[in-house]
């Protein structure tokens, strides 16, 4: 028996990549996966059923149960049925996985505002939007006496938790609030049987290798390596499943992942403090701050 035998998945920007590495695993443990993307470009534009079907189609010649959608995560009615579809398709829905993504770099002078809205609004607004509508289903679910153990996994970046990366702005922006956004939900959506954690991967896909500096890394690294390929998407995959087992605790979690290393990340903390006994001034704290 899998690890995920029997769990219901919705898995968004499944049709390539680290998320089509996922939906793959999911099925060999048993999961019954709903194959989310929009097959689109790097930048969002065009929607294309190919990637999603492909995916369905290899699980379900694997022999295992797979659908494939192509709606919208970054609108509530997109959302909305992608999450329907997994219930009427399969009977339930215990975890969402939230990987869905694009890029429009850019600095900041120059970055449009349409490049901007549109990367919150699939990374984000998207990530945002299937929760919404999963953890509707959720409430009703234990309110009905029925209480989950339901998982979602959410997808952040080096670029939003650990690393700036110039002309980011909109996409390490975006990664930084889903971060903060999981750490809500956990909080939020315990007392309905709900888990919520992150992972903020590095592998080789479309828009890692997109990004400056990235093919070059990934390329001196994986050298180093030898024969273990650090970068391939399906390295991220297992820590994902692990998040969406029955068993896992783990809950309110951030994990950089990469090939052979796993870190559990922090944010923002003290790192020094000054302190008065009287009314601030200007002066005092240009001296002492550092």
């Amino acid at each position: 028996m899998g690890a995920l035998e029997g769990r219901v998945a919705v898995i968004t920007g499944a049709g390539r990549g680290i998320g089509r590495e996922h939906a793959l695993l999911f099925a060999r443990e048993g999961a019954a996966v709903v194959v989310n993307d929009r097959g689109g470009s790097n930048s969002g534009d065009g929607v294309d059923v190919g990637p999603a079907q492909e995916v369905a189609n290899e699980i379900v010649a694997a022999g295992g149960r797979a659908a494939a959608n192509t709606d919208d995560v970054a609108t509530w009615a997109g959302a909305e049925a992608l999450v329907a579809q997994a219930i009427s398709a399969f009977g339930g829905l215990d975890v969402v996985v939230n990987n869905a993504g694009i890029l429009r770099d850019g600095f900041i002078p120059s970055l449009s505002e349409s490049d901007w809205d549109a990367v919150v609004a699939v990374h984000l607004k998207g990530h945002f939007a299937v929760i919404h509508h999963a953890s509707a289903y959720w409430k009703a679910e234990a309110k009905a006496g029925r209480r989950p153990n339901a998982a979602i996994i959410n997808t952040a970046s080096a670029s939003g938790v650990t690393v700036p990366n110039a002309g980011q702005a909109n996409y390490g922006s975006a990664k930084a609030a889903i971060a903060a956004l999981t750490l809500v939900a956990a909080d939020e959506l315990e007392r309905y049987g709900v888990r919520a954690n992150a992972i903020a991967p590095i592998a080789r896909t479309r828009l890692t290798l997109a990004t400056p500096g990235m093919g070059a890394l990934m390329a001196a690294e994986a050298e180093a390596e030898g024969s273990f390929d650090a970068f391939s998407p399906a390295n991220i995959s297992p820590l994902v499943a692990y998040l969406a087992g029955e068993k896992c605790p783990i809950t309110g979690k951030v994990f950089a992942v990469q090939g052979g290393a796993i870190s559990e990340l922090a944010g923002w903390h003290d790192v020094k403090t000054i302190e008065t006994d009287e009314a601030w001034s200007i002066d005092d704290i240009a001296a002492r701050l550092p």
